[in-house]
């Protein structure tokens, strides 16, 4: 229990800044228009990636367990959110081209 106060302790800086961009992302991206939602999620697509492509780099350089196990679910999570987002730019697409008349 002291190694984690002494860490909170330590590093309150950077976990307060985490806590508030958390807030700050949530709050900007619940007012976004609908309209802009494909293209935000066209980006957040290319930021997983390159969170993924760090992720295996650091992976590649680690020698102790914690980076690697800290990379491998890094890569995990930045992988479900490019298949999530480009799912659900794929339905959103759909939802403008034309029907098909029989």
């Amino acid at each position: 229990m002291d190694d984690v106060l002494r860490f909170i302790y330590e590093y309150r800086n950077e976990i307060f800044i985490i806590i508030l961009s958390v807030f700050l992302g949530i709050e900007v991206i619940s007012h976004v228009p609908a309209v802009l939602h494909t293209p935000l999620m066209s980006g957040a697509n290319a930021i997983h990636g390159v969170v993924i492509i760090g992720s295996i780099i650091v992976m590649g350089h680690a020698h102790e367990t914690l980076p690697k196990v800290l990379g491998f679910i890094a890569v995990i999570l930045g992988t479900l959110n490019v298949v999530g987002g480009f799912v659900v730019t794929d339905r959103m697409l759909e939802m403008f081209r034309k029907k098909k008349s029989k």
